[in-house]
C-alpha cells in the first residue's frame, strides 16, 4: 500500500439519502453539480474533489448536495476519469490494492482533467473558486508531505482550512503540527482543525452511531461553510 494511504481511504459508513444534484459535462469533464434552490452568487463556485470512490459514491454527492443548501454551487469533477476504486472494497478495506490504483492516477492524469474544468468555469463567469477535498487540503489530507505544505505556502495566495482527526496514518498528528508552523505566518489565512476520537474518512464517511464521529463530520463541515463564508 502505497505511503500516505491507509485502509481508512476505503473504510467508514455509507450514508442514506436521495442525491438532489445532476450529472452534467464542463469541459468534457463529467460532474456531479449540486445548485443551490434560491438565488446565489453565480461568480463563485466550489469544486469538491472526492476520495478514492468517485462522483458516483452517494456520499460525495450528498455532501455537495449540503454545499448548496449553503449558498454554494457545488460541482464534483471525475478526476478519476470514470476508473473509482470499486465499491465493494468498502467492505474489505485493507485488501484492495490501493497502490497499483494510485500509479494509474498520477498527476498526468488528474492535472488535465481540472485544468480543464477551470478554464471552463472561468470562461462561463465563474470569478472565483474554492476546492473541498474529503481526501487532501481541506478534510483529513492524504499523501502530504512537508515540502508539498511549503510549496502551497510560497505560492498560493488562497486561504487555507484543514480538518484534522486523531487516527490518521495519511496525516498524522506530528504532521499537523508541522503545517502549524509551516503556515504560522500565512498571509492568505490559515486555519487547523482537530477531531478527537475521528477517523481518516470522518468529513464523508462518519459512523453516525458513534458521538464523537458525528460530531467531527458535523463540525468539520460547518467550519468548511464558515471558512468559505468568509474568504470566497
Amino acid at each position: 500500500m502505497s505511503e500516505g494511504l491507509c485502509q481508512h481511504c476505503i473504510s467508514g459508513v455509507r450514508h442514506k439519502g436521495t442525491p438532489e444534484g445532476k450529472v452534467e459535462k464542463i469541459g468534457g469533464v463529467d460532474c456531479y453539480v449540486a445548485t443551490p434552490s434560491g438565488a446565489y452568487d453565480e461568480s463563485k463556485v466550489l469544486v469538491v474533489c472526492t476520495g478514492v470512490f468517485g462522483i458516483s459514491f452517494i456520499d460525495s454527492q450528498l455532501l455537495a448536495d449540503d454545499f448548496a443548501r449553503n449558498g454554494y454551487r457545488t460541482v464534483v469533477p471525475d478526476y478519476l476519469n470514470n476508473d473509482p476504486v470499486p465499491e465493494d472494497a468498502f467492505d474489505a478495506p485493507g485488501r484492495y490494492d490501493l497502490s497499483s490504483w494510485l500509479r494509474a492516477h498520477g498527476e498526468d492524469v488528474w492535472k488535465p482533467v481540472m485544468d480543464a474544468l477551470v478554464a471552463t468555469l472561468k470562461a462561463g463567469g465563474v470569478a472565483r473558486i474554492a476546492t473541498a477535498s474529503v481526501a487532501t487540503a481541506i478534510a483529513h489530507p492524504s499523501l502530504l508531505k512537508p515540502e508539498h505544505l511549503e510549496r502551497y505556502r510560497d505560492e498560493s495566495k488562497a486561504p487555507l482550512l484543514i480538518n484534522g482527526c486523531e487516527i490518521d496514518p495519511a496525516f498524522p498528528r506530528d504532521l499537523q503540527a508541522k503545517a502549524d508552523e509551516i503556515f504560522k505566518d500565512f498571509a492568505p489565512g490559515y486555519e487547523r482543525l482537530y477531531w478527537e476520537g475521528c477517523t481518516h474518512g470522518f468529513a464523508e464517511r462518519a459512523d453516525f452511531n458513534h458521538s464523537k464521529s458525528k460530531a467531527g463530520k458535523e463540525g468539520a463541515f460547518e467550519a468548511t461553510v464558515k471558512f468559505l463564508d468568509r474568504y470566497l
